[in-house]
Formats: structure tokens, sequence, C-alpha cells
């Protein structure tokens, strides 16, 4: 974990430099703040992951002589399946509709958006997959 955060406070590095240079040379406001915000993004996904790495054991990937083999195993906990990331997509692609042909078809789709993220919050806190 650690060289992924060095790679990212680098990168936001370079992105700082090459947001300055474009903001002089073009005077062009939507790309320069583009450029800015990828810089904020970059700094906070490298600080997340240098802080993580200082919590976290020492992982395969930080070790020079370790083999392909060292960082197998177990990961971590991934959701084996879930029915609500299809509710939130109907319900996303209704709403962005809406802008589209109307803004009463926000009706329909915020009850849907509401009933996925309702489900996929509470979703190891009843049914078949409670004590997950």
């Amino acid at each position: 974990m650690k060289i992924q955060g060095k790679m990212f406070i680098w990168l936001s590095v370079f992105v700082l430099a090459m947001a300055i240079v474009y903001g002089v040379w073009s005077k062009e406001p939507a790309g320069t703040t583009a450029l800015f915000l990828a810089f904020g993004l970059c700094i906070m996904v490298g600080y997340y992951l240098a802080f993580t790495a200082r919590r976290v054991d020492v992982g395969a990937q930080d070790n020079k002589e370790a083999d392909v083999a060292d960082d197998a195993g177990e990961m971590g906990f991934f959701s084996p399946h879930s029915w609500q990331p299809l509710a939130l997509g109907v319900g996303g692609a209704l709403a962005f509709m809406g802008v589209v042909f109307g803004w009463w078809l926000l009706y329909f789709s915020a009850p849907i958006i509401l009933i996925g993220l309702w489900g996929w919050v509470f979703e190891y806190y009843r049914g078949e997959n409670q004590n997950q």
C-alpha cells in the first residue's frame, strides 16, 4: 500500500504543476479548474492510501523479494449478490431522463432510488444474509 500512496502523491504534484502551467498559458478557466480538481482528487486518494498503509500490516506488494503467491488468500468480504444496484441504476436512469423529458419523472424515480438505497444499506440486517 505504501507504493500506491506515493504514486498518487507524485501524480498529484505532476497534475498541480500541469494545472499551473495550463492556467498561465491558456487563461481558460474550465480546463484549469478541472485540473485543479483532479489535483485535489489525487491528493485525497494518495493521503488515504498513505494513511491506511501505516495502520495495516505490510503487504506483499511492499516487499521487493515477494512472490505472487505471497499475496494469495482472503482479501476481504465482498457481497455475493445484490439486487439493490439494479434498482439504483433504474432510478438513476429515470432521474436523468427527467432532465431531458420533464421533471415530472422525478416523482417516479425518487421512490425507486430511495428503496434501492434503503435496501442496499440494510441488506445484511434482514433476510438470508442477516448474520454475515
